[in-house]
């Protein structure tokens, strides 16, 4: 049987190759593992040139990546945009209130808080004494003072630019009638108050600013309404000038302001006859509803400012000669 040949001992070239092989690939290996672990820092895997060690045993690494830190908003600060703060307010809303505490809008809140206007127990400074209850309510006229056969015009909310119109109609029919005017409108045209007085007829105060519901003013309110349109009215009339009525703005008489106006020395002056015609419902609708509404010794509601009275005037071109025809005389409202 045939021995097997010795082993023939390696050659020392042979040896030094294999260790610089093994040397040469363990470098190439740790080279590729270095770009790879470089390769990360962002999160991706940078690729490796073809034909190394890397690319034939290619490792895969997975990407880490930190989560955001959550920032959480101061309690009660408003996002800007929000209903806390308007879009590009730099000031955060003040903080919200504890549902056991709530804070009464307008009051300062803290141990120096003291009661401000508008809070329950606070007495404003200068708001005058309560008025002791008036007594019951006085009468309202709406009749003429001679009755019969007589109407009383009154044009209410002057002077306006309709009232040199209504003058000129008045004094063609020789028709003497009374003008409730705005104390602001009285105070704008002195002259034309004048005019309605050299005419011969009659003035009423209808308060400084025509505020509605009138009767649902406080005390002093009303106060100042009808005695401030009063002085403005004589004022622009010139001293001496007599006021002999009030009528309030929309008929809203109650207790309180026909005692004032008592005190002031003016009788309460309703209507009897009302056309709306400040609501400019046509000139036919005026005409006819003074004709059927009409009693004798009744008072016409009628209006020469607040507004544009081109209609009534119109219609008093129809109304003045069909009075007259109907046998009626003109007087003023009873005093």
């Amino acid at each position: 049987m045939p021995q097997p040949a010795a082993r023939r001992p390696a050659s020392p070239h042979r040896s030094a190759r294999l260790r610089r092989h093994l040397i040469t690939g363990s470098l190439a290996m740790a080279a590729a593992l270095g770009l790879a672990a470089c390769g990360t820092a962002n999160g991706a895997l940078q690729p490796t040139p073809s034909g190394s060690s890397a690319a034939q045993n290619p490792i895969t690494l997975q990407p880490t990546t930190a989560p955001a830190p959550t920032i959480s908003a101061a309690p009660g600060t408003a996002t800007p945009g929000s209903d806390g703060v308007p879009a590009g307010s730099a000031s955060p809303a003040a903080p919200p209130v504890s549902p056991k505490t709530p804070k009464t809008p307008g009051q300062p809140t803290g141990p120096a808080a003291t009661p401000t206007t508008g809070s329950p127990s606070a007495t404003p400074p200068g708001t005058p004494a309560a008025p002791p209850a008036p007594g019951g309510p006085l009468p309202v006229i709406g009749s003429t003072a001679s009755g019969g056969r007589t109407v009383a015009l009154t044009f209410d909310d002057g002077p306006g630019p309709a009232t040199p119109q209504i003058l000129d109609l008045l004094a063609q029919y020789g028709v003497k009638a009374t003008f409730c005017e705005v104390g602001e409108n009285a105070a704008a045209n002195p002259a034309m108050v004048k005019r309605v007085l050299a005419a011969g007829h009659r003035l009423c105060d209808h308060s400084v600013h025509h505020p509605q519901p009138f009767a649902k003013l406080p005390h002093d309110k009303a106060v100042a309404e009808i005695s401030g349109a009063k002085d403005m009215i004589v004022q622009a009339a010139g001293p001496g000038t007599e006021i002999t009525w009030f009528r309030a703005p929309g008929g809203g008489f109650n207790a309180d302001n026909e005692h004032i106006a008592a005190g002031l020395g003016m009788k309460s002056l309703g209507w009897s006859v009302d056309p709306r015609d400040w609501s400019r419902p046509g000139v036919p609708a005026i005409v006819s509803t003074v004709q059927s509404q009409l009693k004798p010794g009744g008072v016409i509601l009628m209006h020469d400012g607040g507004g544009d009275r081109s209609q009534t005037v119109a219609a008093l071109k129809q109304l003045l000669p069909w009075l007259i025809a109907q046998g009626y005389t003109f007087d003023f409202p009873a005093a």
